[in-house]
């Protein structure tokens, strides 16, 4: 078979890609709501580009400031349920000013998976299930003398996928303090009717919760979110990171702010599609792992990615953890797709079964 080189695609990518002369349906990224594509917010983008420019390089403690960062701050806090917003130029940025800044406040613990965004010193030595780690994080930290934890976690595991349920936080005893910070890169704008994980966190008044995120999945711009109580937001505001980096694009955030109904419409398409994926899926022998309500599924089938090119579909399918890992073929959905698109690739399906 013929190979093709999808590593330099020369234009964006959607529901079908080209490289090469070929053309085929794409069902991989994480452009779950579809924005890079949708014409409305498009729209808003390039308003807020003829608003705002292209960019802004100065700092956040520069003593000139558009005032479009304050006000989305304040919106993604609203938007989320959340007390207080903050925006940096990239998840990634967010995650490690975040755990740097709480990192010696207390005890610092990582659950089984956290993704790298997050790690201080390298990969965590931690492993096993989160329901096992939960239960014997919980004993450990009621056990001992050390007063203050700070625990760090994804809130999902995209990849097979998983959900994770923090319910086990609320057998700390009171007598101690706790700061947990999620990474909601993936269930942002998703799950929860979009709300993500934030108002479903444990909310205690001796368990803090922060959540960070990137909002270039399915929010669709190139930002970073930070979400939590005001006072400790605040403490992250005066931090040198938050301080001395450069902010994301005006014109993104313009966009984010203008676009709550196209969200909360490019969802309600997403759940649909999901829907109409899992009924077809009842009729085929093959094995999907799947969340409810999230649109990826990982297939069991180790050939299914070679066996889908050849008819012309491209799916998510890499080597994890590493390059020697095992591959994981997954079936990513986004808005963008029709129906008619997802029974074709139901139909083929069946005949790789």
């Amino acid at each position: 078979m013929r190979t093709f080189d999808f590593s330099a695609i020369k234009g964006p990518l959607g529901r079908s890609i080209s490289a090469g002369g070929r053309s085929v349906l794409y069902f991989g990224g994480t452009a779950y709501l579809g924005i890079p594509r949708q014409p409305k917010f498009l729209d808003y983008y390039l308003e807020g580009l003829h608003h705002f420019g292209l960019n802004n390089g100065t700092s956040r403690n520069n003593n000139v400031q558009l005032g479009i960062y304050k006000e989305a701050e304040q919106a993604a806090a609203l938007r989320f349920g959340a007390e207080s917003g903050l925006l940096t130029s990239s998840g990634f940025l967010a995650a490690q000013m975040t755990v740097r800044h709480f990192a010696d406040w207390g005890q610092l613990e990582y659950a089984p998976g956290s993704h790298p965004a997050l790690w201080l010193k390298g990969k965590p030595d931690v492993s096993g299930s989160f329901e096992d780690w939960g239960l014997a994080l919980v004993n450990r930290i009621n056990r001992s003398p050390q007063k203050r934890w700070v625990v760090v976690s994804n809130s999902m595991n995209n990849l097979f996928p998983e959900r994770y349920d923090f319910s086990f936080l609320e057998g700390v005893v009171r007598e101690k303090e706790l700061i947990l910070i999620v990474d909601d890169s993936h269930g942002i704008g998703v799950l929860n009717n979009g709300r993500g994980c934030y108002p479903v966190l444990p909310s205690q008044e001796h368990v803090k919760r922060i959540v960070v995120a990137s909002m270039a999945k399915a929010l669709g711009v190139d930002a970073g979110l930070v979400l939590g109580p005001e006072i400790l937001v605040g403490e992250l505001k005066n931090t040198e990171a938050f301080l001395g980096a450069s902010p994301p694009s005006a014109a993104g955030l313009f966009a984010f702010m203008q676009a709550e109904d196209i969200y909360r419409t490019e969802l309600e398409r997403l759940l649909e599609l999901c829907a109409h994926f899992k009924a077809g899926l009842k009729d085929l022998k093959s094995d999907f792992a799947f969340l409810e309500g999230f649109p990826v599924y990982l297939s069991a089938n180790k050939n299914l990615a070679q066996q889908l090119m050849e008819k012309q579909v491209l799916i998510s399918s890499f080597a994890y953890p590493d390059q020697f890992g095992e591959v994981l073929n997954r079936i990513v959905l986004c808005s963008w797709h029709s129906k008619s698109d997802l029974d074709n690739l139901l139909n083929i399906l069946v005949s790789c079964a």
